[in-house]
């Protein structure tokens, strides 16, 4: 499973490539009103160090300013994916975007009636949003597991890419599932390395090597 990080913060983005965490970004308007930089600006950035697919999301409505505004973005660089909402008019959009060999995220997928429209219009990626479905008390895992295997029943090439994921169970249980790619905030992958067994079997370590009294270095 790829990791996407899900923020505009371009040294929290740096921080977690580095260490080889990184197989793509996504952004959208609430990310980059957090960043308070321009998009154009923050996204070059990004992609001038990330070298898989880093979405930018349009923010027209209608399907005839969503490619061009999606045009726009493709220009950045050669790694970006267009970012269109799962309404008809972004169906539309997808179609013709993907059509000029764009890669595409349709985004704000909430069912897998949605997700098969979104595969039928040639979506690169379609990104479920787990952890909204949860708010309203709906099963949004169970929502990635059903796209899974709608997508195997037919052989749709459109990748899974889980979204608003907020807990480590939400990350094992989307790899377990077989999500293509997982995107989240630095802060869940971050804390993905993290056990309370690890922390208490590190202490006990450090006790019992500092009876030793030996030395490494």
């Amino acid at each position: 499973m790829r990791f996407f990080v899900d923020t505009a913060d371009v040294d929290a983005i740096r921080e977690l490539n580095d260490l080889g965490m990184v197989d793509g970004v996504t952004t959208n308007p609430s990310l980059i009103l957090k960043a308070g930089r321009d998009i154009l600006e923050v996204t070059k950035e990004i992609c001038s160090f990330v070298s898989g697919p880093v979405s930018a999301e349009v923010v027209a409505l209608k399907a005839d300013e969503m490619i061009a505004e999606g045009r726009k973005l493709a220009e950045i660089a050669p790694n970006i994916a267009v970012k269109v909402p799962l309404t008809w008019d972004g169906l539309k959009a997808c179609k013709v975007l993907t059509g000029e060999g764009k890669m595409v995220n349709v985004t704000l997928c909430f069912s897998v009636n949605q997700a098969l429209l979104a595969a039928k219009a040639g979506a690169t990626f379609i990104s479920p949003f787990i952890g909204r479905l949860d708010d309203i008390n709906l099963d949004g895992l169970e929502l990635i597991a059903d796209i899974r295997q709608v997508y195997d029943n037919y052989g749709f090439d459109t990748q899974i890419l889980a979204a608003s994921v907020r807990t480590l169970n939400h990350a094992s249980q989307c790899a377990l599932i077989g999500a293509d790619v997982m995107t989240a905030p630095p802060s869940v992958i971050k804390a993905m390395a993290g056990h309370v067994l690890t922390d208490k079997g590190l202490e006990q370590f450090m006790k019992d090597w500092a009876k030793t009294g030996q030395r490494i270095l």
